[in-house]
Formats: structure tokens, C-alpha cells, sequence
């Protein structure tokens, strides 16, 4: 039942990605066809990011109330319906659709909140312990190869049929998504908690867990420093960087952001075929691994020579995955399967605002003191976010054996 549920999991996750690329692809060219403003574009990333950080704060209520796999169904199969209402809205498109396509985008951006900590809560459910490193970095790999595939093969599909057939497009991917999760069987047993505690501590559960729990705390000042940090790879500073410093022309953005998703799937590539390997040596790869992306993002944000850009941000997609598998290898293993999903919860709505804040301070900076200096600044973050992992490295677990002794 295990084996069968994770594979539901992970097709049906994959099958909703692709689609969550698909639709901003879409409405991406149906936006700027109809309003020509660049303000418009600009809000879409701004009420994806309000909408999740709202729903990631309020998603311990749900958590207490609601299994997983119904959370998990329930978001899916009512993003179907949205997405399909909005299909109806487009087809017959005006300029006084506008915002009820960027209601549409924050309502499926909110039902994105919980189900992405949801999903993420389930998989450990769903695998044997010793396989938690092997299935993470799965997963990681298929969301990159949704991810790098799926804005090339978006773009092409809307110069090929136009964003109206590709929301369409994406209607039938939420569907088989919502049929697989339906499919899900959740071996861990529920006991709803709903109206045994206050709303106001409901809502501080995860953060209150995560501030008490010292591994966990320490791992979140990571999370959040590393937030900050990495802005500098967002579109607008990357853009910015290749032209002022890389001397190239916007092709080259792309190549760049190319280069990044490929180092992501070959970090997720490495941890899946090495997993045990990973398992052994969690504490020294998460320490090597933050220093290296403070090393690397030094290195890049001061190379003028766009071909070793390139090779730097592969380096650095390596590095940042098995990180990232290192860090969501711990959190399962320490948390229970209740805490999980409200940790992940905070941890969404953190870093969802803390992202979306520092993407307008430091594209600020940017402008005001040089898009290098906003690399020396990451670089710096992330320096201090290791040196902080060498400090708190007696909080870590070398390595988690089957009966959970280090």
C-alpha cells in the first residue's frame, strides 16, 4: 500500500507542478496581450506570495482538522475548479477580466499554501525510514525536471496554441492530479483536534514548536538567513547582472537560469544514487555544502567571464540541493507525524514573506549600490548562516539508523 500511495504521490505532485508552470506561462502572454502593462505581470509573482504566506499562517487549523491525504485532494481538486472557471473567463477575455484573473491566481495560490507543506508532510508517511533521503531527492528531481522543462515547453506551447488552449492545457494536468491524490492511502491514523484548543495557539503551534525544539529552531535561522541570501538569483538581479556585469545580451539570463535548474536535478540526481552515503554524512554535508554557496555566490557575483558564470551556477545548484535534502532529512526525522505538517506550514509562510520582502530590498540595493555588491552581501549572509551550522553542530545527528540512534 506504501509503495503504491508514494507512487500516487509523487505522479500526481508531478502532474500539478507542471500545470502550476503551465498556467502562469499562460497567463503570462494573455496578460500582457491584453493590458501591454508591466505592472500587471508584476503583481502575479506579489499575489502568489501574499496568498501563500496567508494560507501558510492559517494552515494549522486545517492540519487539526482535516487529514493530509483530504487536505491534499480537497486543494488540488478545488484548483481544478477555479483553474476551470478562469479557462471560461479567458476564452472570452477584456480588459475587465483582469482582476478577476489575479482573484483567480491568489485563490489557487492560497489553496497552494497548505498543500505544498501537506505534500511534503506525507512522504515520510508514504516510504521506509532508511529510504527518506532517496525519496526526498526523487522528489526533488522531479519537481527540477518539471521546473526546466516545463517554462521551455510552456513557452512553446503558447507561441504554438496561444495561452487560452494552454490554461486548458493545464485544467487537464489539475485533473489527473486530483484523481491521484485521491488515490492516496495515508497508513498513519488521524484524530481530528478540531475545537479542543484556541484558534490563536492553533495558529502558533508550529511556530511554537520550532522555537522550542532546538534543532528545529536552529535549522529555521538557516532557513531564514538563507532566504535573504538567495534573492540574488531571482530573474530582475540576474538580468540585471548579465548585463551590467556579464556584458551579454538577455539570452544569456536564460542560460543562466538553465544552468541553475540543471545543477538543481544533478544535486537531486546525486543524493538519489548516493543516498546512503547522504544518510551517513547529514551534519558534514550540510556544513560543506553552506559553505561552499557562500564561496560560490562570492565567486559569481565578481566573474566577469559569462562562461564560468555558467559553470558557477551549476556548481551552485549542486551544492544548494543536497543542502536542501539535508536539511528536509533532518526535519523528518525529528519531527512526529502531527508536528510535521504545521512546521512545514511556518516555515511556508516565512519564507514566503521573507522572500517577497527581500526581493524588493535587495533589487533596491541593487539599483542604489551595484548588483555585485547585492552578491557580496549574499555571499556574507551565507557565510554566517554556516558559521552559525559550525556553532550548533553539537544539535545535529551525524546520521539516523533505522532505530533512530546517532
Amino acid at each position: 500500500m506504501k509503495l503504491s500511495s508514494f507512487r500516487y504521490l509523487w505522479i500526481g505532485q508531478a502532474f500539478a507542478n507542471l500545470g502550476d508552470v503551465f498556467y502562469i506561462v499562460g497567463l503570462i502572454s494573455i496578460m500582457f496581450a491584453a493590458s501591454q502593462s508591466a505592472f500587471y505581470l508584476a503583481m502575479l509573482p506579489f499575489i502568489n506570495t501574499i496568498g501563500r504566506f496567508i494560507s501558510g499562517y492559517l494552515s494549522p487549523i486545517l492540519f487539526n482538522r482535516y487529514p493530509l491525504k483530504t487536505l491534499l485532494s480537497g486543494s488540488q481538486s478545488s484548483k481544478t475548479v477555479v483553474l476551470f472557471i478562469l479557462a471560461f473567463i479567458i476564452t472570452t477575455f477584456s480588459q475587465d477580466g483582469m482582476l478577476i484573473i489575479l482573484l483567480s491566481i491568489f485563490i489557487i495560490a492560497f489553496l497552494d499554501g497548505w498543500a505544498a507543506p501537506a505534500s511534503r508532510a506525507m512522504l515520510p508517511r508514504l516510504v521506509e525510514k532508511k529510504e527518506i533521503v532517496k525519496a526526498n531527492s526523487f522528489f526533488s528531481v522531479i519537481n527540477h525536471v518539471n521546473q526546466l522543462g516545463g517554462w521551455a515547453l510552456g513557452g512553446v506551447l503558447v507561441s504554438w496554441i496561444g495561452g487560452q488552449t494552454v490554461i486548458w492545457v493545464t485544467v487537464i494536468l489539475f485533473t489527473l492530479s486530483s484523481a491521484m491524490m485521491h488515490l492516496i492511502q495515508d497508513p498513519t491514523e488521524f484524530t481530528s483536534r478540531n475545537g479542543k484548543d484556541p484558534i490563536g495557539a492553533v495558529l502558533r503551534q508550529g511556530w511554537k514548536t520550532i522555537w522550542e525544539t532546538p534543532v528545529f529552531r536552529k535549522i529555521h535561522v538557516v532557513i531564514f538567513i538563507e532566504s535573504i541570501a538567495n534573492v540574488v538569483w531571482i530573474a530582475a538581479i540576474i538580468y540585471v547582472f548579465v548585463s551590467q556585469v556579464l556584458h551579454k545580451s538577455e539570452a544569456w539570463w536564460g542560460y543562466i537560469n538553465t544552468t541553475f535548474f540543471i545543477g538543481l536535478l544533478v544535486g537531486g540526481l546525486i543524493c538519489t544514487t548516493f543516498s546512503s552515503v547522504i544518510e551517513k554524512n547529514l551534519k558534514q554535508l550540510m556544513l560543506y555544502s553552506s559553505i561552499s554557496a557562500s564561496a560560490l555566490t562570492f565567486l559569481f557575483g565578481f566573474n566577469d567571464i559569462a562562461w564560468i558564470a555558467l559553470l558557477l551556477s551549476v556548481l551552485y545548484g549542486i551544492g544548494e540541493q543536497i543542502k536542501g535534502i539535508t536539511i528536509e532529512t533532518y526535519l523528518q526525522n525529528e519531527a512526529t507525524t502531527e508536528e510535521l505538517p504545521k512546521i512545514y506550514g511556518a516555515q511556508g509562510a516565512l519564507t514566503s514573506l521573507t522572500f517577497g520582502l527581500s526581493s524588493l530590498l535587495l533589487g533596491g540595493m541593487a539599483d542604489l549600490f551595484g548588483v555585485q555588491q547585492v552578491f557580496l552581501l549574499s555571499a556574507t549572509l551565507l557565510a554566517i548562516a554556516a558559521i552559525y551550522i559550525l556553532a550548533s553542530k553539537q544539535y545535529f545527528k551525524t546520521k539516523y539508523a533505522h532505530n533512530h540512534q546517532a
